[in-house]
């Protein structure tokens, strides 16, 4: 796992398309977690 992050990191340094798409899907999955914790889902 650690190795396929680090070929991933070196992946994305080359690819700044990639490091684009990274930034939006953390960004909605940072919002899913949030909408999560305002419903409830943890105590």
């Amino acid at each position: 796992m650690t190795e396929r992050i680090s070929k991933y990191q070196r992946f994305k340094m080359m690819n700044p398309i990639i490091q684009f798409f990274k930034f939006i899907y953390l960004s909605i999955k940072i919002m899913v977690v949030v909408a999560g914790g305002h419903g409830g889902t943890r105590s």
